[in-house]
């Protein structure tokens, strides 16, 4: 094998090492971007409940409330 031949090997070899560690810093940024956009989903699930709950709680409150104005009249 000529000199020439194992230099250009050995360029093919780190080409295919750097197409792979490229590929696969690609699926962990994609991974990370979906674990965020995840606790995104999270966050706001968490969110809109507390809101409903809160509204509940008023609404049973006033509900409540009203009953008592009632009653006293």
């Amino acid at each position: 094998m000529s000199k020439n031949h194992q230099h250009n090997h050995r360029h093919e070899k780190d080409d295919n090492e750097i197409g792979k560690s490229l590929i696969a810093e690609e699926k962990n940024n994609e991974r990370r971007t979906t674990r965020n956009l995840n606790k995104l989903w999270i966050w706001l699930g968490v969110l809109v409940l507390v809101a409903l709950l809160l509204w509940w709680i008023f609404v049973i409150g006033a509900a409540g409330m009203s009953d008592i104005d009632n009653n006293g009249v």
